[in-house]
């Protein structure tokens, strides 16, 4: 279902892989891939304006529906012209459709999406301390709300009423995001509902997208499951890549020594004119793995997370602003970045005022995090198109080795 004002192309790719360079168009603007998606789950990137977003060079951001949805709720944001207009940012918007939640409150494991396959298998599995909040069934998810404990539903059809209504440029399908503890029969089943999920989704955003004529489209993405399964991966990729859907995310739990292998399973199944993003992946190394392997466009709270505690990015390694060491150190955090917060603050500066438990600390290191991400990835999609990709890369990675 390919509607006015989104279209994606093709337009270098990497020799001797999957990778490649193009653009998504969408109605609120294009983004160039390969893409770092910054993640503003709530309608925001934690501590920082969207102004500042878009001066670090950001093209995208994600927000995530089942939040949305329990607050302000979609009919706010609906009544508000949609995500962009809601939140203040002039550029494109994501949302994912609820199913990692299904994950993270079902069985407590959070953002973790990065396990070790060979401990447990265990369809019951829960993280040590956890209440299991929500319970999949072949027509839905059952939850209970995290800020309030009232009971909902989502449905395949309910996800997409609630993203319609938010208003995002693309949106995820359902799909049930499951553990790499889980059972090679349970990823078997829960590949077969997320296929007959995201039929059920296709049809019902055909219905609303007819609806809300007066909005601006939104594109579909599916998202391909299967664990760490071959087999399992490439069947979700085929039956999903014969939807009439916009575009493709990877998700799920990934054996992460073997992510690269995992999404070019994927890629090789998928249709080449339409993007594939890679759900919950940021990390610089896993980033060139993954573009190589054919994903198009990323999104992580890694930069943001990692910047409120402390945790500064440099290109030869990760350090703690809060460590004493920092407490008279007068350079910028990276004297090669180009961000607000290199250009105009110290290292000494951003560690006084996470000592002093300031919120600018916050801000200032979000910003340089995100730049440094963003600038990561606009290097990479500058490499491919110039041809120089694997310099690059080794480049990028030689630092961090050496650091």
């Amino acid at each position: 279902m390919r509607g006015p004002g989104f279209s994606f192309e093709v337009e270098h790719a990497l020799e001797g892989t999957l990778g490649r360079a193009g653009i998504i168009r969408t109605p609120h603007g294009d983004i160039r891939t390969p893409a770092f998606t910054p993640v503003g789950t709530k309608a925001t990137v934690k501590a920082t304006l969207p102004e500042s977003m878009r001066d670090l060079g950001a093209q995208v951001i994600l927000a995530n529906a089942y939040h949305l949805y329990l607050q302000p709720g979609p009919d706010i944001v609906d009544e508000a012209g949609g995500l962009a207009a809601f939140m203040g940012w002039d550029g494109p918007t994501i949302t994912d459709s609820g199913g990692f939640q299904v994950l993270s409150l079902g069985v407590g494991f959070k953002k973790i999406l990065a396990m070790d396959a060979k401990t447990v298998r265990s369809d019951d599995v829960i993280a040590e301390g956890k209440d299991r909040l929500a319970h999949v069934d072949d027509d839905g998810v059952t939850f209970k709300s995290h800020i309030d404990g009232s009971m909902h539903r989502f449905t395949p059809e309910v996800s997409m009423q609630v993203q319609h209504q938010i208003g995002a440029d693309i949106m995820f399908a359902f799909d049930e995001c499951t553990t790499l503890m889980n059972t090679r029969e349970y990823q078997e089943l829960s590949v077969a509902r997320t296929q007959a999920w995201a039929q059920r989704c296709v049809a019902e955003h055909g219905r609303l997208t007819e609806v809300r004529r007066h909005r601006p489209y939104q594109a579909l993405f599916a998202v391909v499951q299967g664990a760490q399964y071959e087999d399992l991966r490439r069947r979700s990729a085929r039956g999903l890549g014969a939807l009439d859907v916009d575009g493709f995310g990877i998700g799920g739990a990934l054996e992460k020594d073997r992510l690269g292998t995992i999404v070019r399973w994927v890629c090789e199944e998928l249709p080449e004119d339409k993007p594939r993003h890679l759900l919950g992946i940021g990390d610089p190394r896993d980033v060139f793995v993954a573009v190589e392997s054919g994903a198009d466009t990323f999104d992580c709270v890694a930069p943001s997370r990692n910047a409120r505690n402390g945790t500064v990015y440099h290109p030869s390694r990760r350090f703690h602003l809060t460590n004493g060491r920092y407490r008279r150190d007068f350079a910028p955090i990276d004297d090669t970045c180009d961000c607000y917060t290199c250009a105009n603050y110290t290292r000494a500066y951003v560690h006084h005022l996470f000592r002093a438990k300031e919120m600018l600390a916050a801000t200032l290191a979000t910003i340089h995090n995100e730049r440094y991400i963003v600038r990561l990835i606009d290097g990479i999609r500058d490499s491919i198109i110039q041809g120089t990709f694997a310099e690059f890369r080794d480049e990028v990675l030689g630092r961090e080795r050496s650091g």
